[in-house]
């Protein structure tokens, strides 16, 4: 039986002297460089991407949107650079899921697949130390590296936010801002690792990390995230454009009559004008309807950054530390 093949045995590692972190950390940097090449050209080509179209986009708000509600901004600004924007914004949500699917789900399942883990545990470094050493120091840079593009991206949009074309809650925008996409970038990885050392192939780890992270950031836009703090109720008209609208509906003598939808709001101002409708809710108003608002201020906007970046940091530590109880209970 040969080095590579044999089992390690439990407590075999214990009579060696332990490989200090330091070079576990260029052990680490040796085997997974080409990962992080791969990571730094791709976010560096994004990157490059958003800074010359973005000094594009800077000067045409500059010289176009005063105000920003003319109908120059609207026919210079949005109406030029706004699909464009919408399509980066569109293909970027896939940017988390792409980094920790590709760069954490083979960081295991490609040893425990060839079986190359068990040299290494006869090497002086133990299931935990292998684990750490590979999993820390990666985390750590691939969070890093989302922080600053984050940060890059907030730039970018700055002159969008200001003309009112994108709204802070809005799901296209929000988690790759502020702590946000470290954290998805940083969770997608954790979830890439754990999804390593169950299946214990690359490639199928691969798919299957990208399905949970789709899963979960449909999940956090569309009934988690509005739900981390108590929504403001309102029946004045004229909400701020900031603002996250939750859900809307009229009510009559104080009942519920049915939600602000379009084809129910349609239908019952039809009834009500004999078909003679200019302005659907001044119709409904003039007989007795209340439009009601649920929303979300966005003054809210950092505090649902940190309730989110937090909670996404402790699910990746759940993860990692799953991972590391399978490794040590299966990777064998």
């Amino acid at each position: 039986m040969s080095t590579l093949t044999m089992r390690a045995r439990p407590g075999h590692d214990a009579s060696l002297r332990p490989l200090p972190w330091r070079r576990m950390a260029w052990v680490t940097w040796r085997q997974h460089r080409a990962a992080l090449a791969g990571v730094a050209v791709f976010l560096g080509g994004l990157a490059i991407y958003l800074w010359i179209t973005g000094l594009q986009i800077h000067h045409s708000y500059a010289t176009a949107c005063h105000p920003a509600s003319s109908l120059t901004c609207t026919m210079n600004f949005t109406g030029r650079y706004g699909i464009t924007a919408n399509v980066v914004r569109s293909f970027l949500q896939s940017v988390p899921a792409l980094i920790g699917a590709f760069a954490g789900a083979p960081v295991l399942a490609r040893e425990l697949e060839t079986g190359t883990f068990r040299f290494a545990w006869t090497q002086g470094i133990g299931r935990y130390r292998w684990t750490l050493g590979k999993l820390v120091p990666l985390a750590v840079t691939l969070a890093a590296a989302a922080w600053a593009f984050s940060e890059l991206f907030s730039w970018y949009l700055r002159p969008f936010t200001a003309a009112g074309y994108a709204i802070p809650f809005s799901t296209l925008d929000f988690d790759l801002r502020g702590v946000a996409f470290p954290a998805w970038t940083l969770a997608s990885f954790a979830l890439g690792t754990l999804a390593g050392v169950l299946i214990r192939r690359a490639v199928p780890a691969i798919a299957a990390a990208l399905a949970a992270y789709t899963g979960l950031a449909l999940a956090t836009a569309l009934f988690l995230r509005q739900r981390y703090m108590t929504p403001l109720l309102t029946s004045k008209p004229g909400l701020p454009g900031s603002a996250w609208i939750v859900s809307q509906w009229y009510t009559k003598n104080g009942k519920f009559a049915f939600p602000a939808q379009a084809s129910q709001m349609v239908s019952a101002a039809s009834r009500l004008c004999h078909g003679r409708i200019v302005d659907v809710p001044q119709c409904l108003a003039r007989h007795g309807y209340l439009q009601w608002d649920s929303y979300q201020p966005g003054s809210r906007f950092w505090p649902f950054q940190w309730i989110e970046g937090g909670w996404l940091l402790a699910l990746s530590v759940l993860l990692i530390a799953a991972t590391m109880w399978l490794v040590r209970r299966r990777a064998t």
